[in-house]
């Protein structure tokens, strides 16, 4: 049974590898939004995994992320993903980000559930 309404948070100090900079998304030392992405995507694939099935995994398939305030390198962030529709096999999150100051992003999130191996043959 998947986990409807519950929330993986998971909350990180930004470093050089966070920013703008080194993800390619800018010139800045800030936060770059692919790392926001990538950390709202982890907190989706850690909520719902403990609950699929053996040899199952999700895609991600569609974003739509707004980032609304910058966050300075060596900040704490915090993540939030929380399943809100099961739709056969697609999941859709609510997804969130905020620092010490309040909400730095949000969107909705949605995954696919695959199965390891079939999905691996096909790309053979």
């Amino acid at each position: 049974m998947l986990p409807i309404h519950q929330t993986c948070q998971l909350e990180v100090t930004l470093q050089d590898h966070h920013s703008a900079i080194h993800v390619g998304s800018g010139d800045l030392p800030v936060f770059g939004t692919p790392a926001m992405i990538a950390l709202m995507e982890k907190a989706s694939v850690q909520l719902v995994a403990p609950h699929l099935e053996e040899g199952a995994s999700t895609v991600g398939i569609h974003l739509d992320v707004h980032h609304t305030r910058a966050t300075a390198i060596g900040q704490t962030v915090r993540v939030m993903a929380t399943l809100t529709e099961v739709d056969g096999r697609k999941l859709i999150f609510d997804i969130r980000a905020e620092d010490s100051q309040g909400e730095i992003g949000h969107g909705t999130l949605e995954r696919f559930i695959v199965y390891r191996d079939k999905f691996m043959a096909k790309l053979a």
